[in-house]
């Protein structure tokens, strides 16, 4: 059998959130989220056939969404021996008990980087999210001083035009 981990995460469009579900191959349904911005699913396959998983934007047809999602498979198999290696070794018991010690240790850095990995992996998407909502931001931003701008300088040019108008002598002087 094989575990299943997926991690999913909306990292642009207008309200950061997607439906989401998990259907067997049988058509049952066994996750169903919705308007999510992110989230972590585990599935231990109990048949044999094609899971499907949708991400659904329907609810907000006006705009698009970038989606970043990813899936671990974990074969939980043990009817193979991890520990096979025993068997081609001639030595000493010393000897066999420092590689026994050995394969402890590579195994379990193995299984640390490969936790680091998702960590990783898991952060980046966070700073995918960050960096987009910071880029739409900056470009509200621009805008808007574009506009403060604009609206100052025709405030400035009525004041100066209202003014002159002040001073301006009505009468004409006839010689």
């Amino acid at each position: 059998s094989f575990i299943y981990l997926h991690h999913q995460q909306v990292l642009d469009g207008a309200g950061l959130d997607v439906d989401f579900f998990i259907s067997s191959p049988s058509g049952q349904l066994l996750f169903n989220d919705q308007r999510k911005s992110d989230g972590v699913h585990t599935l231990e396959t109990l048949e044999d056939g094609d899971y499907m998983f949708c991400f659904d934007n329907t609810f907000s047809s006006m705009s698009e969404k970038l989606v970043f999602f990813e899936l671990i498979l974990d074969n939980m198999d043990t009817s193979e021996d991890p520990d096979n290696w025993k068997e081609h070794i001639i030595g000493i018991d010393t000897l066999d008990m420092k590689l026994e010690d050995i394969m402890d240790t590579i195994n379990n850095v193995k299984s640390r980087l490969g936790k680091s990995m998702q960590i990783q992996t898991l952060l980046r998407a966070f700073e995918a999210r960050d960096r987009n909502i910071q880029e739409s931001n900056f470009e509200r931003v621009n805008f808007w001083s574009v506009v403060n701008l604009v609206v100052m300088m025709v405030v400035s040019a009525v004041q100066v035009y209202l003014v002159r108008s002040l001073f301006e002598d009505k009468r004409k002087i006839r010689t």
